[in-house]
């Protein structure tokens, strides 16, 4: 390799073409005049570049001084802005044939400016591109990096090429998946030799407060022209990308090297900065937090950025509010806050003992609020309601009265509140629970649908006893509106309505939509999303394990969960908007001979309902339930009480019900009417109930001795529950199976027994059991396992 190349080889990476080329001139011919300056902040290779130049004259046996005067010499400077303004006239008015100086780009005297005019050649060096950092680490490592290595690189150093140097060469000595600190002593140099200004500069740059030139004239007690001095400083040392931002790298050496309480010092003098002028805290709070700092201007800030992240992060705010608590704020002045930002984290106890201390407090009708809310979602309907009625939420507190059977104490006007969005969202909502009994559906699914659309702008932010979109699918559910109720709780679960404290509700609630049409897999998946940790939300989760169990026929695993289904009706009180689960419950206590546990619950369900006037959209699925509790205890006198008090609902969801009610007590007593049992079916599949009609009309199949009414029937039963022979495209290859020992296959080779097999097709388990006995001779089969194989093949290929 010729010396030439050599040079190349060790310097070429970090140069830019501008430097290049003047490298090129010297090491092509050592004499030529040249005078050239090189201007760059610190880092980006000016030094290096000089370096090669003295190479270059070394190798041509040209001598190099620093101070001109001999023609013969080759004269280079380095960090000329730091001569005094007589070296730099003197260079200036010198005639030497070749000059070379290098400085950053600040200070800049006049004697520096004059100077560099004076020279005929200026190199502005740039930063690196991926390119030549990717040249740079495939010399380090030995082989070249990967795409996503060389944009790490790239991000953390801002291809600043003596930061890239020192990581890739950290790296290549260690490699991690973070910068090691090899990578960062060589700043402790850098950053001891700023001047104190431009290290405070630095430090505020590294809290968020670089480009802030009013606050910065405060922090460092100077001028604005000063600060734009000191601002110019900071950039000429490389620290800073051309955004004026600290790049990554730097920001963790400062935290490596500078010692920790300047950097909190200064951060905390800018959060009581940002706080006597009104403005936003929470970033700089943020990043004070566990620091342990104190004092009031500290607990101050704190204290204001819990309250600016209240509603978009709540358990960020309740962190603040505890660290304000901590600096020194007297927690009677924060137990409200803390305790909403609490509540609204999901934290329901720590919000309760901060509404306790609250009430006992400054902020009484806070600390209700926040109590009356968590309660709510404990279940304790009663108590919310008093304590909201306490602290002058009428509205809310109208929803927990109606909820719990006191419709004569609810308040003479629900809507007291300013005229904000939950105020109109909550008046609202009363108005449509009020509907909801002393009313119409349609009025009550309207004014809660549209109490949601009020509160979606307002997202997690909400403090809610119970969503308005929670609300509205209950009534949905109760009146046969499943497309209303399905949307609006997929709205609320986009905005995150009520954040963490209600994501669950809403999407148990999307479940049971889901078991209620009879897609039995889609309601498992979205209740295996969910983390219930309140009463009310675990009595939901396993009143759908129950229904889920009980539609799939898997005793065994009702059976399972049984006590904690019992223990969750015992942990939460008995309220107009537990109806459904109750009647989950009342089926498979039936089914399990265990009813005296839950009569009870159930009594004081009904005597609720009787305490509201009975109002139909609530006390009809109640009774659905009832009817069909009664029909598997073999009880007919109590199923035809049922079926009476269901005939008295004239609405259309009721009117369905009703008629498929009769028409379930006629097919257990083996009258079945085949014309009146398919449009009894497909009334309930027309009003939601997709599951409850494809089970009518098998049942009805299974019990009439008509076989063409029976065959009319099961393909009823079918087409309702989604499975259309005719709708399935054929199979890729002829199979030796008929299409419903397909059907058979496909459901044992899910895992299920014969019994749950004959549940699904609406055929026995003696008859599921002939089916595959035939598939077994027909495809030669050994044994279970071996016909079991056989068929997954033959699914497979289907």
């Amino acid at each position: 390799m010729s010396q030439r190349a050599a040079t190349r080889a060790r310097t070429g990476i970090l140069l830019d073409d501008a430097a290049r080329r003047v490298l090129d001139a010297v090491e092509a011919d050592p004499f030529t005049p040249i005078s050239v300056a090189v201007i760059a902040p610190g880092g980006y290779g000016k030094t290096v570049f000089l370096r090669a130049l003295r190479r270059a004259y070394d190798n041509a046996g040209v001598r190099i001084s620093d101070r001109p005067g001999d023609p013969d010499v080759a004269v280079i400077v380095d960090d000329a802005h730091a001569l005094p303004d007589d070296r730099l006239r003197e260079l200036a008015e010198s005639d030497t044939p070749r000059l070379a100086i290098a400085l950053r780009p600040w200070p800049r005297s006049a004697a520096l400016t004059e100077l560099t005019r004076a020279l005929g050649t200026t190199v502005m060096l740039t930063p690196m591109d991926r390119g030549q950092i990717k040249t740079l680490a495939t010399g380090a490592f030995g082989a070249a990096p990967t795409a996503e290595l060389v944009e790490y690189l790239f991000s953390q150093t801002g291809g600043v090429p003596a930061y890239a140097e020192r990581l890739i060469t950290a790296l290549a000595a260690r490699p991690a998946t973070e910068v090691p600190e090899a990578a960062l002593a060589g700043f402790r140099y850098d950053l001891d030799l700023l001047d104190a200004d431009v290290l405070l500069y630095v430090l505020a740059a590294q809290a968020g407060a670089g480009l802030r030139t009013d606050l910065l004239a405060s922090l460092l007690g100077r001028d604005a022209n000063d600060v734009v001095t000191v601002m110019e400083a900071a950039r000429a040392t490389g620290l800073l990308g051309h955004d004026g931002a600290l790049l990554p790298i730097c920001h963790r050496a400062i935290r490596s090297v500078i010692p920790a309480e300047r950097g909190l010092a200064v951060r905390q003098r800018l959060a009581e900065l940002l706080l006597e002028r009104g403005e936003s805290v929470l970033p700089v709070a943020r990043s004070l937090l566990g620091s342990g700092v104190g004092g009031a201007g500290v607990a101050a800030a704190f204290h204001a950025a819990a309250h600016e992240s209240l509603t978009e992060d709540p358990a960020l705010s309740a962190k603040l509010f505890a660290a304000a608590v901590a600096a020194g704020r007297p927690i009677a002045k924060s137990a409200a806050g803390w305790a909403q930002a609490s509540a609204l984290a999901g934290d329901l106890d720590s919000a309760l003992r901060l509404a306790d201390q609250a009430i006992s407090g400054e902020d009484k009708a806070g600390g209700a609020r926040v109590a009356a809310t968590a309660l709510a979602h404990r279940g304790q309907l009663g108590r919310s309601a008093e304590l909201y009625r306490w602290s002058g939420d009428n509205s809310f507190a109208t929803i927990g009265l109606i909820a719990t059977g006191h419709l004569q104490a609810v308040p003479a006007s629900a809507g007291d509140g300013p005229p904000t969005l939950l105020d109109g969202a909550a008046s609202l909502m009363a108005q449509g629970v009020t509907k909801s009994v002393t009313g119409n559906a349609v009025d009550a699914l309207s004014a809660l649908v549209r109490a949601a659309g009020l509160l979606e702008p307002a997202g997690r932010g909400v403090l809610l006893p119970d969503s308005p979109a929670a609300l509205a699918a209950l009534v949905g559910v109760h009146c046969g509106e499943l497309d209303v109720a399905d949307s609006v709780l997929s709205r609320a679960v986009q905005a995150n309505m009520g954040g963490p404290l209600l994501s669950t509700r809403h999407r148990l609630l999307q479940a049971w939509i889901c078991m209620v049409r009879g897609r039995l897999s889609t309601a498992a998946e979205h209740l295996a999303a969910t983390r219930p940790r309140e009463p009310r939300d675990w009595l939901f989760a396993v009143a759908l394990e129950v229904g889920l169990a009980r539609r799939n026929s898997d005793v065994q695993t009702l059976r399972r969960i049984w006590a904690q289904a019992c223990e969750a009706v015992v942990r939460h009180p008995v309220d107009l908007f537990t109806i459904l689960p109750l009647g989950e419950f009342a089926v498979a206590a039936a089914k399990l001979s265990d009813e005296s546990r839950l009569g009870p619950h159930l009594r004081e369900a009904y005597a609720l309902a009787s305490r509201l006037g009975d109002p139909e959209l609530w006390v009809s699925p109640l009774h659905w339930n009832g009817l069909h509790a009664a029909i598997v205890a073999e009880k007919p006198a109590e199923a035809a009480e049922h079926v009476a008090a269901m005939a008295a609902n004239q609405s259309r969801f009721g009117r369905a019900m009703a008629e498929a009610a009769q028409c379930w007590l006629d097919v257990v007593a083996g009258k079945v009417d085949p014309v009146r049992a398919e449009t009894a079916a497909r009334g309930l599949h027309d009003a939601g109930m997709w599951w409850d009609g494809s089970r009518l009309a098998g049942q009805a199949a299974i019990r009439t001795s008509d076989r063409k009414a029976m065959v009319t029937l099961l393909d009823c039963a079918r087409e309702l529950q989604g499975r259309q022979a005719a709708a399935d495209p054929a199979p890729a290859a002829e199979s030796p199976l008929s299409d419903r020992e397909q059907e058979v296959a496909g459901l044992v080779l899910q895992g299920m027994t014969y019994k749950q097999v004959g549940d699904q097709l609406f055929i026995s388990a003696k008859t599921v059991e002939h089916h595959m006995a035939r598939m077994r001779q027909r495809l030669g089969a050994s044994s279970r396992s071996d016909l079991l194989a056989q068929l997954r093949a033959l699914t497979s290929r289907t």
